[in-house]
Protein backbone atom coordinates (compact mmCIF):
# COMPACT_ATOMS: atom_id res chain seq x y z
CA UNK A 1 0.00 0.00 0.00
CA UNK A 2 1.47 3.56 -0.85
CA UNK A 3 2.10 5.87 2.23
CA UNK A 4 0.27 9.02 2.33
CA UNK A 5 2.11 11.78 1.44
CA UNK A 6 3.06 14.15 3.99
CA UNK A 7 2.49 17.72 4.31
CA UNK A 8 4.01 20.04 7.28
CA UNK A 9 1.74 23.32 7.67
CA UNK A 10 3.79 25.97 9.46
CA UNK A 11 0.94 28.72 10.27
CA UNK A 12 0.37 30.31 13.78
CA UNK A 13 -3.76 30.74 12.91
CA UNK A 14 -5.27 28.10 14.91
CA UNK A 15 -8.52 28.56 12.40
CA UNK A 16 -6.03 28.41 9.30
CA UNK A 17 -4.34 25.28 10.79
CA UNK A 18 -7.56 23.23 11.66
CA UNK A 19 -9.20 24.33 8.35
CA UNK A 20 -6.25 22.92 6.17
CA UNK A 21 -5.97 19.78 8.33
CA UNK A 22 -9.34 18.93 7.75
CA UNK A 23 -9.12 19.46 3.79
CA UNK A 24 -5.82 17.86 3.85
CA UNK A 25 -6.86 15.25 5.40
CA UNK A 26 -10.26 14.62 3.49
CA UNK A 27 -7.68 14.45 0.64
CA UNK A 28 -5.65 11.49 1.86
CA UNK A 29 -2.51 13.58 3.03
CA UNK A 30 -0.90 12.92 6.43
CA UNK A 31 -0.48 16.54 8.11
CA UNK A 32 1.78 17.84 10.68
CA UNK A 33 1.02 21.24 12.31
CA UNK A 34 3.83 23.54 13.73
CA UNK A 35 2.59 27.34 15.08
CA UNK A 36 5.87 28.66 15.43
CA UNK A 37 8.73 28.84 13.14
CA UNK A 38 11.04 27.64 15.53
CA UNK A 39 8.86 24.61 16.20
CA UNK A 40 8.13 24.22 12.11
CA UNK A 41 12.04 23.69 11.74
CA UNK A 42 12.16 20.64 14.29
CA UNK A 43 9.22 19.01 12.63
CA UNK A 44 10.98 19.96 9.31
CA UNK A 45 14.07 17.45 10.17
CA UNK A 46 12.41 15.23 12.43
CA UNK A 47 9.33 13.96 9.90
CA UNK A 48 11.33 15.08 6.14
CA UNK A 49 8.08 15.94 5.05
CA UNK A 50 7.16 15.51 1.26
CA UNK A 51 5.15 18.96 1.08
CA UNK A 52 5.21 22.23 3.20
CA UNK A 53 2.83 25.05 3.40
CA UNK A 54 4.85 27.80 5.40
CA UNK A 55 3.30 30.96 6.48
CA UNK A 56 5.65 34.53 6.07
CA UNK A 57 4.61 36.24 9.19
CA UNK A 58 5.54 33.54 12.06
CA UNK A 59 6.47 33.68 15.68
CA UNK A 60 10.02 33.02 16.94
CA UNK A 61 11.29 32.74 13.30
CA UNK A 62 9.89 33.79 10.24
CA UNK A 63 8.60 32.27 7.08
CA UNK A 64 11.54 33.58 5.31
CA UNK A 65 14.60 32.31 7.47
CA UNK A 66 12.38 28.75 7.91
CA UNK A 67 12.12 29.02 3.64
CA UNK A 68 15.85 29.64 3.79
CA UNK A 69 16.80 27.00 6.29
CA UNK A 70 14.91 24.18 4.35
CA UNK A 71 17.00 24.96 0.93
CA UNK A 72 20.10 24.68 3.34
CA UNK A 73 18.93 20.96 3.07
CA UNK A 74 16.30 19.69 0.34
CA UNK A 75 14.17 20.59 -2.47
CA UNK A 76 10.83 19.64 -0.41
CA UNK A 77 7.96 21.79 -2.71
CA UNK A 78 6.88 24.75 -0.51
CA UNK A 79 3.92 26.92 -0.97
CA UNK A 80 4.85 30.29 1.22
CA UNK A 81 1.40 32.31 2.73
CA UNK A 82 1.13 36.19 2.88
CA UNK A 83 -1.32 37.95 4.32
CA UNK A 84 -0.13 41.42 2.70
CA UNK A 85 -0.90 40.34 -0.59
CA UNK A 86 2.02 42.33 -1.88
CA UNK A 87 3.90 41.73 -4.62
CA UNK A 88 7.37 42.33 -2.39
CA UNK A 89 6.48 39.27 -0.80
CA UNK A 90 6.00 37.18 -3.81
CA UNK A 91 8.87 37.97 -5.49
CA UNK A 92 10.96 37.43 -2.29
CA UNK A 93 9.67 34.06 -1.55
CA UNK A 94 9.94 32.54 -4.67
CA UNK A 95 13.27 34.07 -5.18
CA UNK A 96 14.37 32.28 -1.71
CA UNK A 97 12.76 28.85 -3.52
CA UNK A 98 9.12 28.83 -3.20
CA UNK A 99 7.10 27.29 -5.50
CA UNK A 100 4.29 28.88 -5.21
CA UNK A 101 2.74 31.20 -2.95
CA UNK A 102 -1.18 31.68 -1.45
CA UNK A 103 -2.74 35.55 -0.42
CA UNK A 104 -5.18 35.46 2.75
CA UNK A 105 -8.11 35.30 3.23
CA UNK A 106 -7.79 32.26 1.05
CA UNK A 107 -9.99 29.05 -0.32
CA UNK A 108 -8.63 25.83 1.01
CA UNK A 109 -9.61 23.95 -2.15
CA UNK A 110 -7.00 26.75 -3.99
CA UNK A 111 -4.62 25.52 -1.93
CA UNK A 112 -4.82 21.98 -2.45
CA UNK A 113 -5.27 22.86 -6.23
CA UNK A 114 -2.01 24.65 -5.94
CA UNK A 115 -0.06 21.85 -4.04
CA UNK A 116 -1.12 19.37 -6.82
CA UNK A 117 0.08 21.79 -9.40
CA UNK A 118 3.31 21.91 -7.61
CA UNK A 119 3.61 18.63 -7.18
CA UNK A 120 2.68 17.93 -10.86
CA UNK A 121 5.78 20.15 -11.64
CA UNK A 122 7.96 18.86 -9.11
CA UNK A 123 7.77 15.18 -9.59
CA UNK A 124 6.56 13.94 -12.80
CA UNK A 125 5.02 10.60 -11.76
CA UNK A 126 2.72 12.44 -9.10
CA UNK A 127 -0.44 10.62 -9.76
CA UNK A 128 0.96 7.80 -11.18
CA UNK A 129 1.26 4.14 -9.14
CA UNK A 130 3.88 4.77 -7.10
CA UNK A 131 5.18 1.16 -6.87
CA UNK A 132 5.19 -1.18 -9.84
CA UNK A 133 5.73 -5.12 -9.36
CA UNK A 134 6.29 -7.40 -12.06
CA UNK A 135 7.76 -11.08 -12.34
CA UNK A 136 10.00 -10.58 -9.57
CA UNK A 137 10.61 -7.15 -9.99
CA UNK A 138 9.37 -4.38 -7.55
CA UNK A 139 10.59 -0.67 -8.12
CA UNK A 140 9.06 2.29 -5.75
CA UNK A 141 9.76 5.82 -7.21
CA UNK A 142 8.69 7.41 -4.13
CA UNK A 143 11.10 5.84 -2.05
CA UNK A 144 13.57 5.11 -4.62
CA UNK A 145 13.81 1.30 -4.11
CA UNK A 146 14.02 -1.36 -6.79
CA UNK A 147 14.15 -5.28 -5.72
CA UNK A 148 14.63 -8.39 -7.87
CA UNK A 149 13.15 -11.36 -6.22
CA UNK A 150 13.17 -9.20 -2.67
CA UNK A 151 16.76 -8.69 -3.03
CA UNK A 152 17.64 -4.79 -2.96
CA UNK A 153 19.17 -3.72 -6.15
CA UNK A 154 21.03 0.31 -5.74
CA UNK A 155 20.70 2.21 -8.29
CA UNK A 156 21.33 5.57 -8.89
CA UNK A 157 18.27 8.41 -8.72
CA UNK A 158 18.52 8.84 -12.88
CA UNK A 159 19.18 5.21 -13.28
CA UNK A 160 15.87 4.15 -11.22
CA UNK A 161 13.76 7.12 -12.96
CA UNK A 162 14.84 6.07 -16.20
CA UNK A 163 13.97 1.97 -15.50
CA UNK A 164 10.61 2.96 -13.76
CA UNK A 165 9.42 5.23 -16.93
CA UNK A 166 9.84 2.52 -19.18
CA UNK A 167 8.33 -0.13 -16.84
CA UNK A 168 5.30 2.29 -16.26
CA UNK A 169 5.25 2.23 -20.37
CA UNK A 170 5.98 -1.18 -21.01
CA UNK A 171 6.08 -3.05 -24.32
CA UNK A 172 6.31 0.98 -25.68
CA UNK A 173 9.40 2.32 -27.65
CA UNK A 174 11.02 5.47 -27.22
CA UNK A 175 13.62 7.39 -29.18
CA UNK A 176 16.88 8.92 -26.61
CA UNK A 177 15.77 12.17 -26.84
CA UNK A 178 12.07 11.09 -25.95
CA UNK A 179 13.39 9.26 -22.83
CA UNK A 180 15.75 12.33 -22.15
CA UNK A 181 12.80 14.76 -22.38
CA UNK A 182 10.60 12.52 -20.06
CA UNK A 183 13.12 11.72 -17.14
CA UNK A 184 15.74 14.41 -17.90
CA UNK A 185 13.45 17.25 -18.21
CA UNK A 186 12.92 19.50 -21.58
CA UNK A 187 15.01 22.15 -20.80
CA UNK A 188 18.10 19.21 -20.45
CA UNK A 189 20.76 20.08 -23.22
CA UNK A 190 22.58 17.53 -22.61
CA UNK A 191 24.03 14.17 -25.09
CA UNK A 192 21.27 11.84 -26.18
CA UNK A 193 23.92 8.80 -26.07
CA UNK A 194 23.61 9.49 -22.23
CA UNK A 195 20.99 7.17 -22.47
CA UNK A 196 23.03 4.19 -23.82
CA UNK A 197 25.45 4.49 -20.94
CA UNK A 198 22.07 4.87 -18.46
CA UNK A 199 21.00 1.62 -20.18
CA UNK A 200 23.83 -0.41 -20.25
CA UNK A 201 24.45 0.41 -16.67
CA UNK A 202 21.03 -0.71 -15.60
CA UNK A 203 21.21 -4.33 -17.35
CA UNK A 204 24.33 -4.59 -15.87
CA UNK A 205 22.75 -4.63 -11.79
CA UNK A 206 19.13 -6.12 -12.83
CA UNK A 207 20.35 -8.53 -15.36
CA UNK A 208 18.12 -10.47 -17.67
CA UNK A 209 14.31 -11.45 -17.13
CA UNK A 210 14.28 -15.12 -18.09
CA UNK A 211 12.01 -15.03 -21.29
CA UNK A 212 9.35 -12.60 -19.35
CA UNK A 213 10.64 -9.13 -19.94
CA UNK A 214 13.99 -7.53 -21.30
CA UNK A 215 14.88 -4.05 -21.38
CA UNK A 216 15.33 -4.39 -25.00
CA UNK A 217 17.32 -2.28 -27.69
CA UNK A 218 14.79 -0.87 -31.08
CA UNK A 219 18.08 -0.74 -33.17
CA UNK A 220 18.30 3.09 -35.17
CA UNK A 221 15.14 4.08 -32.57
CA UNK A 222 15.88 3.41 -28.87
CA UNK A 223 14.43 1.26 -26.12
CA UNK A 224 11.60 -0.26 -24.69
CA UNK A 225 10.97 -2.23 -21.68
CA UNK A 226 9.06 -5.48 -23.09
CA UNK A 227 7.18 -7.79 -21.22
CA UNK A 228 6.27 -11.29 -22.55
CA UNK A 229 2.45 -11.49 -21.72
CA UNK A 230 1.80 -15.09 -22.47
CA UNK A 231 4.68 -15.97 -19.41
Amino acid sequence: MNQPINVLVIEDDPNICDLLKLYLEKEGYAVTIAHDGEKGLIDYYDHQPDFIVLDIMLPKIDGWEVCREIRKDRNVPVIMITGKGESYDKIKGLELGADDYVVKPFDPKEVLARMKAVMRRTNPYFGTNEEIALFGLKINIREYTLLREEKEIVLPPKELELLFFLISHKNNVFTRQQLLDEVWGYDYEGDPRTIDVHIKRIREKIGEGSGEWSLKTIRGVGYKFEVNELV
